[in-house]
């Protein structure tokens, strides 16, 4: 393509004309994506910097003359929409599954071993790609032009960050039209976005002169950025991409792995063409590994480790997959960062659920890059295992190159002055008693009221798991209680109009839509509403088997911890937790406050006498789409009635559910013959048994 002919053959400020406009506006976009790509996928730019702006400009000023002939994916787009008040949640087309990590080479040979052993081949080439230490996004391309963009979210539901992401410059808002791989109506692409080494350290700079708070390492930076209500805030940050997965790649002729960065780069989605090899053995897995570490320190960006993925993709559907991830990749990760300085106190943080966690107060060193002056101690036992005191000389390492932790202390260098650290026996915020278990490994505010719990405990209770509360974020939260409108839980219920349309970016309708939803709430399930009180220890499987077993909140909060050790599946430590919870009188009296507020529970759950639930050990698998419920209502309403729903069909799958648009997992379960039902049989099978 001659960059001559990118350009409209006459001035921009002559044209009065709309088609002609219309003419020079597709000509200029043209122009813009292709030394877009050569910029930032092939780093291969063809003009000068002041060349392209002059190509930006013109396009600006005839967008701005003609408004109506502005498109969504203009690359004039690409500087921020509106603020939002929330990040909505949007399901994966697929789940977006987490790696199995590795840190000895003996485990990729017992890996590759597998692999070849499942598959009965002697060798099995690899694609090795770095690790990045960013954040994982899902994209999804329709007709060519972004529609979606996903945050991993927990891998089957997202956050959709479509407005940030579309201000990076190395996303493109159209892709390229390829004569080697033809385009797809529907494509959807994974990468990860990361901030450079030079760059954060000059945007942390940044954020220090203005008196904001610094973020702790590139990684957090990326994720704040693209997770932030103003897209126009993202467009601000240095923020880059690099894409390495095609969704149903087999289904575009794409053989191998390789095909698919290839076909990526076509698109104009930049992949690392440095640092992506193909290896064709476990020998060169493992030496490539060798390498990248020996490089590591030397990357424009973080890295911790290289992801090994079988190149060919037809093995990917005979290996399967566990339940959170493939059996056709593994991350083989680098050895931990690690420096040594004094340890100079301990202080104990108080989490969303009460958590007491012991943090070490280091001298500043740099690991890697970053400067570290706090690290987790975890817990009581772990500081008496290692034998840490106060004034010792530690060694400090990042524990997945993030998250620093004390590994060990230096024993040889104590000179008698150093001192034993214990848990305070009180909550150091409100003065609760302070529960402890037994192996020293849980310690946590059992006070629902404590202040430093407040905000996270009430974002937890009004998520969509929990008591369902749409609209009422993270900053709306810290609203409410920064004006001291909430100041426990069941102050929620008793929000005025008045109240909300007080606070900033609260008009009358949204006001009310909040109202609305506060008081929908209140109709609610046993094992939701235990849910969102944040029991320590207490997830949504917990909550469910206590509804199966309870059939009224009174029956649990009397129930004594040998009561509740006595069911199935509860242990000690959460029996321990429970029964705690509910025996300090400050929580039985804020249950009792969130009930006088007009929270009426019910209990579906409920299995009788019997202990019997209608889908009780009963397994499911669903593919394709739904008509009455998104996947994670069919598979709560499966959880409800006693059963199991799964993300792969396995020996112990009982029945899989088929919509429209079923794929491999229909198939195999006909291999299998495993029962297949669609949506109005399956609704059938729980009349039936009752439920």
């Amino acid at each position: 393509m001659s960059d001559e002919k990118l350009k409209p053959d006459i001035s921009v400020q002559d044209i009065k004309d709309e088609d002609k406009a219309r003419e020079a506006m597709e000509k200029l976009r043209e122009a813009i994506r292709y030394h877009d790509y050569r910029y930032y996928v092939l780093d291969s730019p063809t003009i000068s910097d002041a060349e392209y702006d002059e190509l930006m400009a013109d396009l600006e000023a005839l967008e701005e003359r003609f408004p109506d002939l502005v498109t969504a994916d203009s690359p004039t787009q690409q500087v921020g929409g509106e603020p939002r008040d929330d990040l909505d949640q949007v399901e994966h087309p697929a789940p977006m599954l987490s790696l199995q990590s590795v840190q000895e080479a003996d485990a990729v040979r017992r890996f590759d071993q597998t692999c070849r052993q499942e598959l009965g081949v002697d060798e099995i080439e690899y694609i090795a790609e770095p690790k990045y230490d960013g954040l994982a996004v899902e994209l999804i391309y329709e007709q060519g032009s972004l529609a979606v963009a996903l945050t991993r979210g927990d891998g089957r539901v997202g956050e959709d960050v479509t407005a940030n992401v579309k201000t990076i410059r190395e996303v493109p808002l159209r892709l390229r039209e390829s004569e080697d791989q033809a385009l797809p109506e529907q494509l959807t692409v994974r990468g990860e976005i990361y901030m450079r080494r030079d760059e954060f350290e000059t945007f942390n700079d940044h954020l220090a002169e203005a008196g904001e708070r610094q973020f702790a390492n590139p990684r957090n930076a990326a994720a704040g950025s693209v997770r932030q209500l103003d897209p126009k805030i993202t467009a601000e940050r240095p923020l880059h991409i690099f894409f390495f997965e095609v969704l149903d790649a087999l289904a575009m002729n794409l053989e191998t792995q390789e095909e698919v960065l290839d076909a990526l780069l076509e698109w104009g989605l930049r992949t690392n063409t440095e640092f992506n090899r193909l290896c064709t053995d476990i020998d060169e897995v493992i030496s490539y590994h060798d390498e990248l570490s020996a490089e590591r320190d030397d990357l424009a960006y973080e890295i911790d480790g290289v992801v090994y993925k079988v190149n060919r993709l037809e093995y990917y559907e005979q290996l399967g997959r566990r339940t959170r991830n493939p059996r056709w990749a593994i991350a083989y990760k680098f050895e931990p960062r690690r420096a040594t300085t004094t340890l100079h106190d301990i202080i104990v943080q108080v989490g969303r659920t009460g958590r007491l966690t012991p943090v070490a107060l280091l001298d500043p060193v740099h690991i890697g890059g970053v400067k570290v002056s706090r690290a987790s101690l975890h817990n009581q036992s772990e500081i008496e295992r290692k034998d840490i005191r106060i004034g010792d000389r530690v060694v400090v390492e990042r524990a997945g190159d993030v998250i620093p932790q004390v590994v060990a202390a230096l024993e040889e260098e104590r000179d008698g002055s150093e001192q034993r650290f214990s848990l305070p026996e009180q909550c150091p915020v409100c003065d609760a008693e302070v529960v402890l278990s037994e192996d020293k490994k849980q310690a946590h505010c059992p006070n629902i009221d404590c202040p430093a719990q407040l905000r996270e405990r009430l974002t937890h209770f009004t998520s969509r798991g929990a008591m369902d509360i749409e609209g009422l974020g993270e900053k709306r939260v810290q609203q409410l209680i920064d004006q001291e409108l909430v100041t426990r839980l069941s102050d929620l219920y008793h929000l005025s109009k008045d109240d909300l349309v007080s606070l900033e970016r609260f008009a009358s309708k949204s006001a009310q839509n909040l109202l609305d939803e506060i008081e929908d709430s209140k109709e609610q399930t046993l094992d939701r509403f235990l849910y969102a009180l944040g029991i320590p220890l207490v997830g949504e499987h917990v909550t469910q088997l206590l509804a199966r077993h309870y059939r009224t909140l009174d029956e649990l909060m009397d129930a004594s911890t040998d009561d509740l050790r006595a069911l199935r599946d509860i242990g000690p430590e959460v029996a321990q937790s429970i029964a705690a919870f509910f025996g300090e009188e400050r929580n039985r009296q804020e249950v009792k406050a969130l009930l006088d507020a007009g929270i009426e529970l019910n209990n579906p759950l409920y299995a009788g006498e019997d202990g019997d639930s209608p889908l009780q050990g009963l397994t499911f698998v669903f593919t394709g789409e739904l008509e009455r419920w998104t996947r994670d209502e069919v598979q709560r309403l499966v959880e409800r009635l006693g059963g199991r729903a799964t993300s792969s069909v396995s020996g112990q799958t009982d029945y899989v559910v088929a919509g429209p648009g079923a794929g491999s997992k229909l198939d195999e379960a006909r291999q299998r013959e495993i029962p297949v039902l669609d949506e109005s049989e399956f609704v059938e099978l729980i009349e039936e048994k009752g439920g």
